[in-house]
């Protein structure tokens, strides 16, 4: 094996699913700057008809595509199926932005001509993907992206290159050829090369907030190069008054639980009035006792599968364990069913309330803190206790409460009634502080993927100097 070589092994059985060798990130950049100039070049309609091709080719792949991202990063098929039901809903969604969010606009006005707005591509853009969501977060980039007429450098993430090859070949069976959306498997050092390049003119990125803040410190001088970040988050739920106690905790379970905790918009504190505690947390640990731990293709299907891979699950433990030596108290262990040979994790919940200091981390995995407050104030001033700004939810209370949760919460999606994951396409996605840098994805993607031209227009030269000229 060389050095170069990048091997993906399946988080549920520990059998390797792909390998390949890391892209030269020399001559992927070439050849993307060689083709971006045809690109966009073409029609709209010519690159939106293309993606449509696209979505096409992602439903001929469907089961084969669901059933490697379940191998790749061990999440439920069923919830594999729905990641790619996303991709393909993410083309129209991206079509119907594109054409609102940068549509051209003409101002007439009879002695100053015309004043037009449109926008332009930015040329070479570098896709960073996660392992969470390997197509349909990637996907949430390179279409908007293609679209707008940029060219796209996709490197998965270096845990789910074989997701991220069928998807690239998808793009490519779609008439886009292999330059202009270019599959370039690699490392870290190949992800810091790509945003390191001279030839790139912009870093499209969405993972940790670590890795975010590596490449906005990499770029901070290149004001010249668009930088899109979308991060994680230590995300708040906050429980209220409402008789539906048993819907209440349904919404926890699935805010903190889903895809093993794998999310960045997963909640990882559950902020309670104090008056409600001994009637919701019973309800939620009963819940997440049901829940079935296990490998993407069981029968009956899980709830959770593992999570991406062992050093994952041990710093998870390890975590666990720092909050229950500082002051935390389990409410339901974190458990390894496997015995620690494979990165499954029992739902785990810990009460948190007496920790001094509790760390303002992204505990990506499923651990849910649960802290006890007696006011609303309280817990509005609790959920905002984070550097970070991605999701948060209010559950119960009235309108009024609502209100005041909304107004006063900094995070760049905010709930009532709703989970925290699984937002809408048909909304924006992002935050700020840790989340990332104020350039949500989702339906504002097209937002960073062109930016706008102001023009003044006229057919023949008109002009006058009628102040300050010697007679």
């Amino acid at each position: 094996m060389s050095k170069a070589d990048i091997i993906s092994l399946e988080p549920a059985t520990g059998a390797e699913i792909w390998r390949g060798a890391a892209c030269d990130v020399d001559d992927v950049v070439a050849r993307a700057r060689r083709a971006w100039p045809a690109w966009a070049a073409q029609p709209l309609t010519t690159r939106m008809e293309l993606m449509r091709r696209f979505a096409n080719e992602v439903r001929k792949e469907a089961d084969t595509l669901a059933h490697t991202i379940a191998r790749e990063v061990g999440k439920p098929l069923w919830e594999a199926h729905a990641e790619v039901e996303a991709v393909v809903a993410k083309v129209e969604v991206s079509i119907r932005a594109y054409a609102e969010r940068t549509s051209q606009r003409k101002l007439d006005s009879a002695l100053q001509g015309k004043m037009a707005l449109r926008h332009k591509p930015h040329g070479v853009l570098v896709v960073l993907g996660p392992f969470n969501m390997p197509c349909h977060l990637p996907a949430a980039h390179i279409v908007p992206a293609l679209i707008a007429g940029n060219v796209a450098i996709f490197k998965p993430s270096e845990k789910a290159p074989a997701s991220g090859e069928i998807l690239a070949r998808c793009f490519n069976r779609a008439g886009i050829s292999a330059a202009v959306m270019q599959f370039a498997p690699g490392g870290p050092a190949e992800g810091q090369r790509l945003v390191a390049h001279e030839g790139i003119d912009g870093v499209l990125f969405t993972g940790s907030a670590n890795t975010g803040i590596a490449i906005n410190r990499k770029l901070a001088t290149r004001p010249d190069k668009i930088v899109a970040l979308e991060m994680g988050g230590n995300n708040a739920l906050v429980m209220w008054d409402t008789p539906k106690l048993a819907d209440a905790a349904a919404l926890i379970v699935q805010s903190a639980f889903a895809s093993a905790g794998q999310r960045c918009t997963a909640a990882r504190r559950l902020i309670v009035k104090a008056s409600l505690y001994d009637q919701i947390i019973p309800l939620v640990k009963n819940l997440a006792d049901r829940i079935i731990v296990g490998a993407p293709f069981d029968e009956p299907a899980p709830f959770m599968g593992p999570v991406i891979d062992n050093a994952a699950a041990d710093g998870l433990s390890e975590s666990f364990l720092y909050l229950m030596s500082n002051g935390g108290r389990a409410i339901k262990h974190l458990q390894r069913p496997q015995g620690g040979t494979l990165p499954f994790l029992s739902p785990a919940i810990i009460d948190v309330t007496a920790m001094q200091d509790r760390p303002d981390v992204e505990l990506f995995g499923p651990i849910l803190q649960v802290i006890k407050v007696d006011d609303f104030d309280q817990a509005i001033s609790e959920a905002n206790s984070t550097r970070f700004g991605l999701a948060a939810s209010l559950i119960g209370g009235t309108p009024q409460d609502y209100n005041r949760f909304w107004a006063n919460m900094r995070a760049g999606i905010v709930n009532w009634n709703r989970a925290t994951v699984g937002p809408s396409h048909a909304a924006p996605m992002g935050g700020m502080g840790l989340s990332g840098n104020h350039r949500p994805t989702g339906y504002y993607a097209a937002d960073y993927c062109a930016y706008p031209v102001a023009s003044g227009e006229m057919e023949q030269p008109r002009a006058v100097i009628g102040v300050g000229l010697k007679s």
